[in-house]
């Protein structure tokens, strides 16, 4: 997806005429034929007398720069210029992508999407990658939504744009209207929305934070009696009377809404607006034979490493491998059967992490038999042989797998997708490795042992 940057330049030009308006009017001062170019971006106007073109520039350079160095005032031809700043504005786009990336994080999880990847590419583009959506066109529509959603009075004359105001037409069909250009409630100060039955049919209810509250307190308290325009991207939702102040910071969207569709604003309105329009340029849908393949590769590395494994156990530790071997198939069993009852999805990253716990099992059944060796080494009998190195051996599992243990916790909190699902396997692996390892692995020695009372150990 494309991060539409030049409507970033379009939106600050437009922002930046109402600042401009607002400013000049509270200092009394008066201006003609104010002009905004998109393509040189800058806005320009004639002051309304030369005796009021210095305190007109003292407006202009008051005006709060959105990011350090952003605007540049200027006099071109007898009117005063206010310029965006070109690398000004390439620092609002890197923001506006980073913002961009979170927010369809947001959107991407609302919609229960499994392991989703969401990575940056270039200056303005995300790629994104969804497993197993059963309905990518919905998914487009989320994305593609600005979801700014504004709140404006409707202009003095309301079939007619005058200068201050847009011509918008409305959601449902129903014409145009002309809203004033200054934005009286930003719906960036929503801090709920969802979906609610109002009067038998399908409506939105907003809940702002407490900026938002007093702003639309303020605007529905001084303009009683007035249309106020509900606008979602440039059209115009709804646009009721203002009958009596609404103090509550609370409101309603009604409209033509299906459950679905009241639904999805409701999620939109969630998880933020998007400083840009966002376009899909590029979409490729691959099908379930790349991932069968590639879960094949999976099982098949994992079985190869598990008979390698239990192989090298054999070979170099006779029958006290073949008892770290039934350990080991033990803690493939449990680290399964704890997955399933979880229901968590087993991913590639995940089925590497049950290889490498089988790994993580094995060095603690080699270092219990190293020890035993140690001790045998030292003339100690069978039995005192196997007390101590268990005893000594125990101390120092533990303590590593500690160590793990809280490592792979962190990658798990604080990480996101393939990460989390390598971090759980491995998590689940160490508890039940400390098990089969600690208890089950030493059972079935201490049963063995019991039983045949050898003189030599056969380790």
């Amino acid at each position: 997806m494309q991060l539409d940057t030049q409507s970033l330049q379009h939106d600050r030009l437009q922002s930046l005429e109402g600042q401009v308006r607002q400013g000049l009017l509270a200092a009394h001062l008066g201006f003609i034929d104010i002009q905004r170019d998109d393509k040189a971006a800058t806005l320009s106007f004639l002051p309304r007398a030369e005796s009021e073109r210095s305190a007109a520039r003292k407006v202009l350079e008051a005006i709060s720069p959105a990011v350090p160095d952003e605007l540049a005032v200027s006099e071109r031809h007898g009117r005063l210029v206010v310029t965006l700043q070109r690398a000004a504005m390439r620092v609002r786009a890197k923001e506006a992508v980073d913002r961009s990336i979170e927010i369809v994080r947001r959107r991407i999880d609302s919609t229960g999407a499994i392991d989703p990847s969401i990575a940056r590419e270039g200056d303005n583009r995300i790629v994104l990658e969804l497993p197993g959506i059963s309905d990518p066109e919905r998914i487009k529509n989320l994305l593609g939504t600005t979801a700014r959603m504004t709140f404006h009075l409707i202009g003095p004359n309301p079939e007619t744009a005058t200068p201050g105001t847009t011509l918008m037409a409305m959601q449902d069909g129903g014409g145009s209207l002309a809203v004033q250009d200054q934005v009286d409630v930003d719906g960036a100060d929503l801090s709920d929305a969802a979906a609610t039955m109002s009067d038998s049919r399908w409506a939105v209810s907003l809940k702002f934070d407490n900026r938002g509250a007093e702003d639309f307190a303020r605007i529905t308290t001084e303009h009683v009696g007035k249309r106020f325009a509900i606008v979602l991207d440039n059209r115009i939702l709804t646009a009721p009377v203002i009958n009596s102040p609404i103090t509550a910071g609370q409101g309603e969207i009604s409209g033509n809404f299906s459950a679905r569709s009241a639904s999805d604003l409701a999620l939109l309105l969630r998880a933020g607006a998007l400083p840009a329009p966002l376009s899909v340029v590029e979409q490729r849908s691959i099908g379930p034979s790349l991932g069968a393949a590639s879960i094949h590769a999976g099982v098949m590395s994992l079985a190869a490493g598990f008979i390698f494994v239990v192989a090298f156990m054999l070979l170099f530790y006779a029958r006290f491998g073949l008892y770290a071997d039934i350990a080991l198939f033990a803690n493939l069993v449990m680290i399964l059967a704890i997955l399933s009852l979880f229901g968590a999805t087993l991913t590639l990253p995940g089925m590497a992490g049950i290889l490498l716990t089988l790994g993580m099992a094995v060095d603690a059944n080699i270092l219990i038999n190293e020890r035993i060796r140690e001790e045998i080494k030292r003339g100690r009998k069978p039995l005192q042989a196997l007390q101590t190195g268990f005893e000594r051996a125990t101390s120092t599992i533990v303590d590593s797998n500690a160590t793990a243990f809280l490592a792979h916790v962190m990658l798990f909190v604080f990480g996101t997708g393939a990460v989390r699902n390598f971090a759980l396997t491995i998590t689940i692996g160490i508890v039940t490795t400390l098990f089969t390892t600690l208890v089950l692995s030493r059972m079935l020695i201490v049963r063995w042992y019991a039983h045949t009372r050898p003189k030599k150990l056969p380790v």
